[in-house]
């Protein structure tokens, strides 16, 4: 089993007086799919952005329980914020692939945070690294394009490779920011199939934002609903009812 994620008090201000996120409280176990939904804007991308600490949270806690013992991912500094990030993976919505890199390249970067910093520098990786990959690679269907570069890809295979990527670190915890939104709807299924599929075949949990309320349900076993920067429904999906989706997006006209 994967790690489990504890949030409490979690603020988060761009601009002073003006919170994007309002003290969130969450417990997340540490196995299976969560999903976020809510509108834009509503600070889906800033709590996933402050669990990793891409985002510096303004106060409050975000604790990775591991079986080593427990870490404030908020408040650890320097080398030690380096070595819990190596524990959370993440899969971007626009890919942030290094599109003149090969896909094997993109792959590897994903062990960088492994690296003393002169192996980091010269892009030194240990062969069981390139095994790994390698493995990876084709897990997502990808092995033939190994030596492509990551520009040559469709959005489809760029996503493949992102996931594969975010795998290489061997993470504890899997963020996943909008993964599907610039997908087709077959696509986005394929996509969703493949990372929930890898992930918890490792006994990864995930924690996923989308917009697609629909492709929550059918991947994610909880439901948390997130509006003006607070979480109004936390549930399984089954519960998940109209009433809670216009509390989420407001309005009534867009469920007809």
């Amino acid at each position: 089993m994967g790690a489990a994620l504890r949030i409490e008090n979690l603020f988060k201000s761009y601009k002073a007086g003006v919170p994007v996120l309002q003290g969130i409280d969450l417990e997340v176990s540490g196995d299976g799919v969560t999903a976020i939904i809510g509108p834009s804007g509503t600070g889906k991308s800033t709590l996933l952005r402050c669990i990793n600490r891409l985002v510096e949270p303004t106060s409050g806690k975000v604790v990775l329980e591991t079986g080593s013992g427990e870490i404030d991912l908020a408040s650890v500094r320097g080398s030690a914020l380096r070595q819990a990030r190596r524990r959370v993976g993440m899969v971007f919505q626009e890919y942030n692939l290094v599109e003149r890199l090969s896909v094997m390249e993109n792959l590897l970067t994903g062990r960088l945070g492994y690296l003393p910093a002169w192996k980091a520098w010269l892009r030194r990786f240990d062969q069981t690294d390139i095994n790994h990959a390698f493995e990876l690679l084709e897990s997502v269907g990808l092995a033939q394009h190994a030596s492509q570069r990551a520009d040559a890809l469709s959005g489809g295979q760029r996503q493949r490779v992102g996931i594969a990527r975010a795998l290489m670190q061997r993470p504890e915890l899997l963020l996943a920011d909008e993964p599907t939104s610039s997908l087709d709807p077959k696509t986005s299924v394929e996509i969703m199939e493949l990372m929930t599929g890898l992930a918890q075949a490792q006994s990864i949990p995930i924690i996923i934002n989308m917009h697609d309320v629909e492709l929550a349900k059918r991947f994610a076993r909880r439901i948390i609903g997130m509006s003006g920067g607070k979480i109004v429904f936390d549930g399984d999906k089954s519960t998940l009812e109209a009433s809670h989706l216009k509390q989420i997006y407001g309005g009534e006209s867009w469920l007809q």
